[in-house]
């Protein structure tokens, strides 16, 4: 790899290391290739699709040319393995909040589970989480949310192409959903949980697949601070 390959173009598939933001990834992946490579100041590297930071997963970036792939990327439909807890609640949909409203779920057979899955696959009306990167009059909805401001999210049609893989060990329920662009992963762990009645919320998240790209093909080497590009 030379530093005319990287301005000509180059995908990188990361595998994202949990707690980490998709823009720290980027910046650590920027500043090594920038430092080994004596790349120009105005280098141009960018994301196809954030991941929380309370998700793990396949994180695709795009350098050089290839940065106008990044839309296109964005487009393509994405896979999760998911967890959730039912019978309990958090502010944020995931595990950023603490557990709040507790109920009881002696009620809930797998059954009802298998069938309330069922009704989220196909085109829905989803509204995204208040603690979510979207901007409201130009500032990020989880600033607002940590702030205590006060968040009114608008709901969206999003598809859920499928749900598989469904293990059951109550009071956690995991599966594979593959989604459109758009699909808030938290937002439909709540959303499931409401559906049941008592409530849930993601406790894992681990993106898998976006489009043609998969996490097998990933590292999260290019993230350790040990890690030289020569070794490629």
């Amino acid at each position: 790899m030379t530093a005319e390959d990287l301005q000509s173009g180059h995908i990188f598939l990361l595998d994202k290391p949990l707690d980490w933001t998709s823009f720290q990834a980027v910046n650590k992946m920027k500043y090594k290739l920038k430092r080994e490579f004596n790349l120009p100041k105005k280098f141009k590297i960018g994301h196809a699709g954030t991941l929380d930071p309370r998700a793990t997963g396949l994180l695709i970036v795009c350098c050089g040319k290839f940065t106008k792939k990044i839309p296109e990327i964005q487009d393509a439909p994405k896979e999760y393995w998911t967890e959730i807890k039912i019978g309990v609640q958090t502010e944020s949909y995931d595990t950023e909040k603490p557990e709040i409203l507790h109920q009881d779920i002696s009620n809930i057979t797998e059954e009802l589970v298998y069938q309330v899955l069922e009704k989220f696959v196909g085109e829905i009306e989803q509204k995204p989480p208040v603690f979510s990167a979207i901007k409201i009059d130009g500032e990020r909805a989880y600033n607002l949310a940590r702030a205590g401001e006060e968040v009114e999210m608008k709901s969206r049609k999003t598809t859920i192409f499928y749900i598989k893989e469904v293990k059951i060990n109550f009071p956690l329920v995991s599966f594979t959903v593959g989604c459109s662009k758009g699909t808030y992963i938290r937002s439909l762990a709540h959303d499931i949980g409401q559906e049941l009645g008592v409530g849930a919320y993601l406790t894992q998240l681990r993106r898998t697949k976006i489009g043609d790209y998969k996490i097998e093909d990933a590292t999260d080497e290019f993230l350790n601070n040990d890690f030289r590009f020569e070794s490629l």
